[in-house]
């Protein structure tokens, strides 16, 4: 317990200007998630509950808080079905939002090799909780709705696909995210703001009007230390939007897709573990951004990621 005390203010010290991942949710799905539990010698249960407390703050003002309860159920030896459950808060300089986020449901196949590696298959999708229209009626500044930034929901039904290689040392996955349907109404605009102070900070935020997202794709590349009750690694997440979201253009009354949406979002990630005994565990992460899209009208885009997980396996 003593060296894992210590780890955490290492990583604490080392990690306290992060930047995080801006995905919409798939890169912590099934055989995608990072710091997965490994060991040739014992089994992990498939079944368990994950409470999670996220904290990251966005390239302007606002600062999102999501709690998110994490449950798989093994069905037996080699299936598991994985449902988060996410309760998101956000604060900045336009206000506050709070409420239920997107859904996310998949199941996994997980397949042990002669090796002892095992290799993770998962199929899935994520269900909007809302229409990315929540308005702010409290400020002195402007009205309408509020920007992408302080949604709680992306408005949209994803689905999802995923692969994963685990090893004593080494994690790679890989996965496909695909909105489908779309129920976005966000109907942000900079002209119903026009009391705020300063003018300029109102056009960072990309307007987002009737967003249909692009499909996104991700690799994930983890090295881990492991030892009999502690674990730390070091990874690299690249998720690259391969097509351009498009939005409405209230002005020319014409949808049209955004140059700037597409292209490599790259992190670098840190992830510290406790494995108190076979049921009770807990771990930490952090992520470094060091490239970015032009244009990220869907609010994803984290500065300062931070996130803290119990898990209970049964």
């Amino acid at each position: 317990m003593r060296h894992f005390i210590t780890a955490l203010i290492i990583f604490s010290a080392y990690l306290s200007h992060a930047q995080g991942c801006s995905d919409a949710g798939f890169c912590t799905m099934g055989a995608m998630k990072p710091d997965q539990a490994y060991s040739k010698k014992v089994n992990f249960k498939l079944r368990s509950l994950e409470l999670n407390y996220y904290r990251g703050t966005s390239l302007l003002t606002p600062v999102i808080t999501v709690f998110t309860s994490d449950m798989t159920f093994g069905i037996n030896d080699y299936y598991a079905i994985q449902v988060k459950v996410p309760y998101q808060m956000v604060t900045g300089s336009l206000g506050e939002t709070q409420g239920l986020g997107d859904l996310s449901i998949s199941a996994s196949r997980s397949i042990r090799l002669a090796n002892g590696s095992t290799v993770g298959i998962t199929l899935g999708g994520k269900i909007p909780s809302g229409k990315s229209d929540i308005e702010n009626n409290h400020s002195e500044f402007g009205s309408g709705d509020l920007p992408m930034y302080y949604q709680v929901s992306l408005g949209s039904y994803d689905a999802v696909a995923g692969a994963s290689y685990i090893n004593e040392k080494w994690l790679f996955a890989t996965g496909i995210q695909r909105p489908l349907i779309h129920q976005n109404e966000n109907d942000f605009r900079w002209g119903k703001w026009p009391d705020y102070p300063d003018p300029s900070y109102i056009r960072k935020y990309n307007l987002a009007n009737d967003l249909k997202r692009g499909t996104d794709v991700m690799l994930r590349a983890e090295r881990n230390f492991r030892f009999i009750n502690f674990n730390f690694g070091i990874g690299a997440l690249a998720i690259y939007r391969i097509t351009k979201d498009e939005v409405y253009n209230f002005n020319e009354d014409k949808r049209e897709k955004l140059d700037g949406t597409t292209g490599l979002a790259f992190n670098m990630l840190a992830n510290v573990g406790y494995q108190f005994n076979i049921n009770n565990s807990v771990k930490l992460i952090y992520g470094q951004k060091f490239m970015d899209r032009e244009v990220n009208p869907d609010g994803l885009t984290r500065h300062n990621v931070f996130s803290f997980s119990y898990v209970y396996r049964f």
